[in-house]
């Protein structure tokens, strides 16, 4: 598993931005942007594996995609 890159986690943050502003987004779009944001999350708490709380944030994040895409 690859540690993410400054500007992995950069574009995610101004994805993420973009689509809170967008009052067109739909579901899917959504689901897709938490996807990948628990996946930036999943890597980083992959390379701490020391930080309990990157874990736990990463594992809150994953189930939140997954719920999403069950939605889906």
């Amino acid at each position: 598993m690859a540690r993410p890159s400054i500007a992995e986690v950069s574009t995610l943050i101004a994805d993420l931005a973009a689509l809170r502003q967008n009052p067109n987004r739909t579901s899917a779009e959504y689901a897709a942007l938490m996807n990948r944001k628990a996946d930036v999350l999943e890597r980083i708490a992959a390379h701490t594996p020391c930080d309990a709380d990157a874990a736990e944030v990463a594992r809150m994040a994953r189930e939140r995609a997954d719920s999403l895409d069950s939605a889906n």
